[in-house]
């Protein structure tokens, strides 16, 4: 006998494997579907529906969470945002750094120029203008947002590289606030990229303080990812959540360089003591052994002070030239190289340009583009950043399969595609 006998249901999923998310072994269930909610699991069998799915010999699940997505602004290209629902994810989750809020009059103008591709101007200026222009446009998933640590910071400082003032601390606290009362997770920040790595700890503290009260949770791109990864990385994370006393995540927990692999374990133990001790420390991760970033994140951070335009004018320097050269090549450095945690050129992986002279590069290793332009790896990366005028988004290839392995049988790993819908 059906537990629901004759019920109706708008849609019914018969007969599959369902796994309802709380970690527990799956069961043989039907799920009747109500509107837009689950109304009933279990038998099913005398139950009808206007529409039925055969789902035997199928896994039946809710919609998976991406914890680390960069759809803000695909997803308003197209609000279908195929690329995830068709992997079942129901749930988008922005912040890493940048956010779509608050944004000052220079922060649209950026926004606009990330995708020239967008037919409208950005006028929204905080995260909730965001997640309004996202309904009007039309989306088929959730989606939620950290409040970036960059966006805070660049909205009262720019690139600049210095303290910020105790009055653009106070907006900041106040911008916090108002973002956290529309409904932000928390902050989230990128600490390897410019302007973010122009932040101290205390910075980062301070914004977190104002987001505890309001249920926030910081998260973030380290500082350090490779021989930094424990006692830098780790660190201030967990130092940050237990001054703030706020949960932390640790964004794509990876030790990248094959000379910081072993120190995989030591984080994984690291997270397990702070736990014990009673801090709510998480970490989400990508189930594959690159990076992906910008190309001219090969250039340390401080070259970059200003922004763009600045940073290419000091390529364009030849005695600054030859001082980003020696930083890139100066294995004691205290900035995550990307250049030599790669230990190749060939280890790194042109993605997309965004001038159409440029995409001949596009799938090739740096190797293969430096023998190309007849230039060696560092002048080649150099002048295509400069011929681009963007970041190039490029892989790195720089971690192990096995740590990879590791990292995801932690069950206080979750999962991110640190990427864009298609």
């Amino acid at each position: 006998m059906s537990e629901y006998p004759e019920h109706v249901f708008d849609l019914l999923i018969r007969g599959g494997m369902v796994f309802d998310g709380s970690g527990g072994e799956g069961r043989r269930a039907d799920v009747g579907v109500a509107g837009a909610r689950i109304a009933a699991i279990g038998d099913l069998a005398d139950s009808r529906a206007g529409t039925v799915i055969d789902a035997e010999g199928l896994a039946v699940a809710p919609g998976f969470i991406n914890m680390l997505s960069h759809s803000y602004l695909s997803m308003l290209h197209d609000g279908r945002s195929l690329g995830e629902l068709k992997q079942g994810v129901t749930l988008q989750v922005f912040g890493e750094g940048s956010s779509m809020g608050p944004l000052s009059e220079a922060g649209k103008r950026w926004v606009e120029r990330l995708d020239p591709g967008l037919t409208y101007r950005v006028e929204w200026n905080s995260l909730a203008g965001y997640l309004e222009q996202c309904e009007q446009q039309g989306v088929s998933q959730n989606v939620a947002s950290y409040i970036g640590a960059t966006s805070l910071r660049t909205f009262v400082a720019s690139y600049e590289n210095r303290p910020l003032t105790s009055g653009e601390a106070a907006t900041v606290r106040s911008l916090v606030r108002d973002e956290m009362s529309a409904g932000a997770l928390g902050i989230g920040s990128s600490l390897i990229y410019p302007p973010a790595f122009f932040s101290s700890t205390e910075e980062l503290i301070d914004m977190c303080r104002a987001a505890a009260p309001h249920g926030g949770k910081y998260i973030s791109h380290m500082r350090n990812e490779s021989d930094g990864l424990v006692d830098v990385g780790l660190a201030e994370l967990i130092r940050i959540a237990r001054e703030a006393e706020l949960p932390a995540e640790a964004y794509h927990l990876k030790a990248g360089g094959k000379e910081s692999w072993h120190l995989m374990a030591a984080a994984i133990d690291t997270i397990e003591n702070a736990r014990n001790e009673g801090l709510a420390i998480s970490a989400d991760m990508y189930a594959y052994t690159a990076g992906a970033t910008g190309l001219s994140n090969c250039i340390p951070p401080w070259f970059h002070e200003g922004g763009q335009d600045r940073l290419i004018e000091r390529i364009g320097d030849s005695a600054v030239r030859r001082e980003i050269r020696a930083a890139i090549e100066n294995p004691e450095g205290d900035w995550e190289n990307l250049y030599r945690r790669a230990g190749t050129p060939d280890n790194i992986l042109i993605l997309q340009t965004r001038e159409p002279r440029n995409r001949v590069y596009q799938g090739k290793r740096l190797g293969e583009v430096a023998a190309m332009m007849g230039k060696d790896a560092i002048d080649a990366l150099m002048d295509l950043v400069v011929d681009d005028r963007s970041r190039i988004t490029t892989a790195y290839f720089m971690m192990s399969e096995e740590n990879v392995k590791l990292g995801l049988s932690q069950p206080w790993v979750s999962l991110g595609s640190d990427s864009a819908s298609t």
